[in-house]
């Protein structure tokens, strides 16, 4: 078959550790043959960024302004052993939160889900979209480590040069402290991309913060959020028969717990990065959870939710063999894929990502799958595979279907 043509170039951001691999194997195997594949190529490897003191993310978050659609591999965000592990200039920050941080917007996760593979939560029949806040709090935070006693402060500055003071802690020995910030108009981007998804998909949307202790951080997006709702979207919810309530983080988990599921979800930056974990784990696999940054200008970020894999990338190195599950990332470049197809109208490209997709889930549905999923999948037939192998048996499927 004579392959599709793309006219506008994917951002494409490459990883690290056994997720390069694979992109790697996607691309070979999965796209390549069928796609003549466009793409601004950007290397987001540990290595390269602290070639370039990070300033690749930079550039690759820009680009991804400028063509409206970019799709990331797996990154490390370092740590003290990965400092000496990679030779590092300094301990550079999450690429993702610099990202975020460029685009805005809101991070959409939701479940892949695969016959099969029942949720750990039984009563859980249904997707559950978690939105979570792309900017700012710990991602964006600034540390300090207090040596000994000593008064630390909140210190605002307005530019006619008054001061506002809040005391952090009176330190009587050494400690720890961080400060961290968010934006109003970052809160009302987030608030308004939930509102919209929410009615989009025909979805109640849940929010939930911790305003009872935060009476000011948290308080403030609980508010913003009312405002917005009351004002711009209060009537088009009740048109729809969809819900909008508030509620406090710890009552939101109990409540997700109990629930049939077929509702987003929507979360602070932190809460939304572990609670998407949760669910992706609960639902079957972290390697099962699309993820997709929606800024406000309308670009979109495609990504796995997941992380590089560091103990099947040092097995591979050792020729050990693996079976890495390559699903979430295969659906971050379907997505990237999809969304191209629909800007530039190529409906050929949006109906291959939907063919490549179905690929993926028929062939686990087959009984051939990674051994995550072979461990806990209810089918009774079923071939565990290795990395590539289970690439190449997607591929299979694919091919039959085109």
């Amino acid at each position: 078959m004579e392959k599709i043509k793309m006219t506008t170039p994917l951002v494409e951001m490459d990883g690290d550790e056994m997720t390069r691999v694979i992109w790697q194997m996607i691309k070979d195997e999965l796209i390549c043959p069928f796609v003549d594949l466009k793409t601004e190529y950007y290397d987001l490897g540990l290595e390269y960024r602290n070639k370039t003191n990070d300033q690749v993310t930079v550039d690759s978050a820009e680009a991804t302004k400028k063509y409206g659609v970019a799709v990331k591999c797996a990154t490390i965000t370092p740590n003290a052993a990965r400092m000496t592990e990679y030779n590092l200039k300094e301990m550079w920050k999450s690429p993702n939160g610099t990202i975020r941080a460029i685009l805005d917007g809101t991070v959409f996760r939701a479940p892949i889900l695969v016959k099969g593979i029942e949720p750990y939560v039984k009563n859980w029949v249904k997707p559950i979209t978690i939105a979570r806040h792309a900017y700012g709090d710990v991602y964006k935070g600034s540390e300090m480590k207090i040596p000994g006693p000593g008064k630390v402060e909140l210190v605002y500055t307005a530019q006619d040069g008054t001061e506002t003071r809040e005391l952090v802690h009176d330190f009587k020995g050494s400690g720890i402290v961080q400060g961290m910030h968010n934006l109003t108009s970052s809160i009302e981007s987030f608030a308004r991309s939930c509102f919209n998804f929410a009615v989009d998909t025909k979805q109640d949307l849940w929010f939930a913060t911790k305003d009872t202790i935060s009476k000011k951080y948290d308080h403030t997006f609980k508010d913003i959020f009312q405002e917005i709702y009351d004002t711009e979207y209060k009537a088009t919810f009740e048109e729809l028969g969809l819900e909008y309530f508030y509620t406090l983080i710890d009552d939101a988990v109990a409540r997700v717990i109990r629930s049939n599921g077929g509702y987003i979800w929507a979360c602070k930056n932190y809460d939304g990065d572990v609670m998407s974990d949760m669910l992706a784990t609960a639902y079957g696999s972290l390697s099962m959870m699309t993820s997709v940054l929606v800024s406000p200008k309308g670009v979109y970020e495609y990504e796995a939710a997941h992380g590089t894999v560091q103990r099947h990338y040092y097995k591979h190195l050792k020729g050990e063999e693996t079976s890495t599950n390559s699903i979430a990332t295969i659906f971050a470049w379907t997505g990237a894929m999809r969304k191209r197809g629909e800007l530039d109208h190529l409906p050929e490209l949006s109906a291959f990502a939907d063919k490549l997709e179905k690929a993926c889930i028929d062939t686990v549905e087959s009984g051939k799958m990674t051994k995550d999923l072979a461990l806990i999948t209810t089918l009774k037939e079923v071939t565990p595979l290795n990395t590539e192998d289970f690439i190449k048996a997607v591929r299979e499927t694919l091919e039959a279907a085109l």
